[in-house]
């Protein structure tokens, strides 16, 4: 089972958040990094709103484009949860 950490950039669909998920790849040869950014469509039951730090994982199909579902909200728009 993959589990992504992404930042919600997007919540304005029903029980849809658009999640960013950022990471760091290096080029084979030159060896330069760079910043790869990848949305995802994910599954929100939790309610979280945009700023939020989420975890999510796969799930089945729940339409087109949604084939992932929030876990756990980790940080509230930058602020750690307690």
């Amino acid at each position: 089972m993959k589990i992504f950490t992404g930042k919600v950039v997007s919540n304005k669909m029903a029980k849809t958040a658009t999640v960013a998920v950022e990471r760091m790849v290096v080029h084979p040869i030159y060896q330069k990094r760079s910043r790869v950014i990848r949305k995802y469509h994910v599954h929100d039951e939790l309610g979280a709103e945009v700023g939020d730090t989420v975890k999510f994982v796969t799930c089945r199909p729940i339409s087109k484009l949604k084939k992932w579902t929030i876990t756990e909200i980790v940080d509230k728009k930058g602020k750690a949860k307690k």
